[in-house]
């Protein structure tokens, strides 16, 4: 029973377990295609189209535990059809409860290399060293009797910080793992979702967009539990401009948004936005945080529109995308928690946040939840975004194991204070 958490432990020896099944075949890899003669837009959500067996890796380095990888269809945030990856962990042990957690990782990036089913599979990349960072805390939950399942939230295409995709991905990707009998799983398997910062946007918007996008996951859903979470992309925009840590997230945020729904913003860009929208289009942000420290973003676009973004329309229409605020609330209980003490990251505002994400917005979203009737446990903590995420696991971890228990979840609705108002961008 302990024999993963002592794989995990001892990742520099398992360079001797023998690796029984195929590894990725990096950007090359045809698992990723789907050819099949049916059209997409023809096949329903979260069918399974391909499956295949892989030993679970960490940096590049086999483990003896096996990842199943499900090919299925989902959306894009266009609403098109199109195929994506989850891995699914299923427990091997027998304290197997048969229910699972969906695991929605922080990866943050803009190349696709970078996503969890290639790192579990074996690739290495720089980016990938993200994922491969949050799977050891995961055996927690295996060891505590959960199968785990891990979309890759961005789909094939990296669309960093759209929302709206993530959800869609998401919810398609448990519904793959429920669907496929190999997993084990059952008409009685429940299901969590967790993710913090980049896995919180996923998170967050799988749980708002399940009642009607996905009721069938819906009512298998036992609560979901996020942190750091980005709700209007517009007050974050300005919450980080000059931030030591976090300045360089906003070229990021805009270059996958834009992405997502084919918008180029190059027509509002100065020489220098230009240069810094062609250096981090297939980065991490392990990458581009360091070479962007400090970044101002006002600097990125033309004069006309550095005074006010809000005369550039296609980004006014996407960040009114993705802004959480504008969305229907969960209808299973909530555990948030959001970072207050962004000044340690080098982000200075009159702003309450944890650096990059906004408390002021993550309460009035909360507030949402609660007035439609949702339970919600909201915390803050006086740390920072880093700081705040290990916060945040301790507290959830007990939270998440009630859910499955069947027990009554808890609410501090009445406590939480108001906030930001999230009312959508307008055209200036």
């Amino acid at each position: 029973m302990h024999a993963f958490a002592a794989v995990l432990a001892s990742i520099a020896t398992a360079t001797a377990i023998a690796a029984t099944a195929p590894t990725a075949g990096g950007a090359d890899d045809p698992f990723y295609t789907y050819s099949g003669s049916t059209p997409l837009s023809a096949i329903a959500p979260g069918t399974v189209l391909k499956t295949r067996t892989v030993n679970y890796h960490i940096a590049g380095i086999p483990t003896a535990v096996l990842a199943q990888q499900l090919l299925y269809r989902t959306h894009n945030a266009r609403k098109e059809a199109v195929v994506n990856v989850t891995s699914v962990i299923v427990n091997p042990y027998s304290n197997n409860n048969g229910h699972a957690i969906s695991y929605q990782s922080a990866y943050d990036s803009l190349n696709p290399l970078d996503e969890p089913s290639r790192v579990i599979a074996g690739d290495r990349t720089l980016g990938g060293l993200l994922y491969s960072g949050e799977s050891i805390p995961l055996s927690t939950l295996l060891l505590a009797g959960y199968s785990i399942i891990v979309p890759d939230t961005e789909g094939q295409t990296a669309d960093f910080a759209a929302g709206p995709e993530y959800g869609m991905t998401t919810l398609d990707s448990v519904r793959a793992a429920l669907n496929t009998p190999s997993t084990g799983f059952t008409a009685a398997s429940k299901i969590a979702l967790i993710g913090y910062s980049g896995g919180a946007i996923a998170t967050n918007w799988a749980a708002q967009l399940a009642p009607t996008y996905a009721p069938d996951v819906n009512q298998r859903l036992v609560g979901a539990a996020e942190g750091g979470v980005l709700v209007d992309p517009a007050h974050n925009l300005y919450y980080v401009d000059g931030s030591i840590v976090w300045g360089g997230v906003a070229p990021a945020a805009i270059v996958g948004v834009g992405r997502a729904y084919g918008i180029d913003f190059t027509p509002y860009l100065s020489d220098y936005g230009k240069a810094v929208f062609a250096q981090v289009q297939n980065q991490s942000l392990i990458q581009i945080l360091p070479s962007l420290m400090g970044l101002h973003w006002k600097t990125l676009l033309k004069p006309e529109y550095a005074g006010d973004i809000n005369r550039i329309e296609p980004y006014v229409s996407a960040v009114n995308k993705v802004n959480a605020g504008l969305v229907g609330s969960p209808t299973i209980p909530m555990f948030i928690s959001q970072g207050t003490a962004g000044v340690f990251n080098g982000t200075f505002s009159s702003q309450s946040g944890d650096g990059v994400m906004i408390a002021g917005d993550v309460r009035t979203l909360a507030r949402q939840f609660c007035a439609s009737g949702t339970p919600v446990v909201y915390t803050e903590y006086p740390l920072e975004h880093t700081a705040a995420a290990v916060a945040w696991a301790s507290a959830m971890v007990p939270w998440l194991f009630d859910r499955f228990a069947g027990k009554p979840a808890p609410s501090n609705c009445a406590q939480i204070k108001p906030g930001n108002s999230l009312a959508a961008e307008t055209v200036h």
